[in-house]
């Protein structure tokens, strides 16, 4: 998640950098304004972002926890849930449902 808002911002910034190097004087580009990219310009940005995300070298997906399952019936059981909060999870679950 902070890598694919650290994207977005670094992409933000060099559209702004690259708007600012080739912007005209004021002047010269009477009825178009510079706030706006073209459609090629705007497809090549979106494409290379995707082959960033698509080449693994964006946020890892994240994988589930292995005891989510567990830590959920302990918690439809209000006494360990109230155990879990005094001596943590894995204890409580193991004094209530044993090791297995």
């Amino acid at each position: 998640m902070r890598a694919l808002i650290l994207l977005a911002l670094l992409a933000l910034a060099t559209l702004c950098l690259t708007g600012w190097t080739d912007a005209k004087p004021s002047g010269a580009e009477s009825g178009k304004g510079s706030a706006f990219t073209s459609k090629q310009e705007g497809s090549e940005m979106v494409k290379r972002l995707k082959r960033y995300l698509d080449h693994g070298l964006g946020a890892p997906a994240p994988y589930p926890d292995p005891l989510e399952p567990r830590r959920e019936v302990c918690e439809l059981n209000p006494n360990c849930d109230e155990l879990a909060d005094h001596i943590g999870f894995q204890e409580a679950y193991q004094r209530f449902y044993g090791t297995a």
